[in-house]
């Protein structure tokens, strides 16, 4: 009983740890973002007022074209998940409004050309800003009032910090040299993938790994793509191939392994659901 209740703790204290966790990417570099225009919304459901700055660099990769009909489609059912806008979310910083009360402000980067097509096209306009809601919300826990205002006096609210973006993708599912590892003769480990919290909608998407015999860290090699998880333990020892109905934020996953019970613990922010 007593080690089950040091497991659910350390759970718990690792979930705290998602969206802190600062990793160090050499394929990262930094930019600052061109301010492009500012909206204004509150959470919910404590009425907190929010401004969302919308900036612009290109720097961002542009998304594919988007029709007209597929457009109002995707504004009519309000999910986008079928439509990705690569876009850069910054960290939250606290601002003081023209009542000198506290308020909230997010920096969302896309790219300077699809920015100026906004600009031209109220729809695309009407899009990019539920897709910037969306996405903070899905990285930040927070509910945004689909009521906002456009700024039409200011570019910004508040000041824009400068942000950390991927210069190239990340593959998916990472390539072995066949002298780390043989999947041939490593064994697939017991293994649960767990939903947090388990009833109403998934926040996070928790896989529990036994790997007996793992002594350290150093020797696991852990992807996490969207919907795949993929472990090797070398040498040979195991190897896991996953496929889940979650689509998960991969930048903000974090693991740890615990060299006491053996067990290797990633918790994964959901994005949606794909089932």
């Amino acid at each position: 009983m007593e080690s089950q209740q040091q497991e659910e703790l350390f759970k718990r204290l690792l979930l705290q740890t998602v969206g802190k966790t600062l990793t160090v990417n050499p394929d990262a570099k930094l930019i600052r973002p061109q301010p492009g225009m500012c909206v204004k919304t509150v959470s919910e459901p404590d009425r907190h007022k929010v401004f969302v700055n919308i900036c612009q660099s290109n720097s961002i990769p542009s998304p594919p074209q988007l029709s007209k009909e597929k457009l109002v489609e995707l504004l009519q059912s309000e999910d986008t998940s079928s439509y990705r806008v690569p876009m850069s979310l910054g960290e939250p910083h606290t601002e003081v409004d023209n009542r000198s009360q506290g308020c909230t402000a997010y920096d969302v980067v896309v790219n300077q050309g699809f920015f100026q097509r906004c600009q031209e096209e109220p729809l695309l306009q009407e899009f990019v800003v539920l897709v910037s809601f969306q996405g903070l919300e899905n990285k930040y826990n927070v509910e945004l009032s689909r009521k906002w205002k456009l700024l039409k006096n200011r570019k910004v609210f508040g000041s824009v910090s400068e942000q950390n973006i991927r210069t190239k993708s990340k593959p998916v599912i990472q390539e072995l040299q066949p002298q780390e590892c043989s999947t041939a003769t490593a064994k697939t480990p017991d293994f649960s993938l767990l939903v947090e919290p388990p009833a109403g909608d998934p926040e996070y998407l928790v896989a529990e790994i036994k790997l007996p015999g793992v002594l350290s860290s150093r020797s696991l090699v852990l992807d996490v793509g969207e919907d795949r998880l993929v472990l090797t333990a070398r040498p040979s020892l195991f190897h896991l191939n996953v496929f889940h109905l979650f689509l998960v934020d991969q930048e903000n996953s974090v693991a740890q392994f615990n060299k006491s019970t053996e067990i290797l613990t990633v918790a994964m922010p959901v994005v949606s659901s794909q089932c």
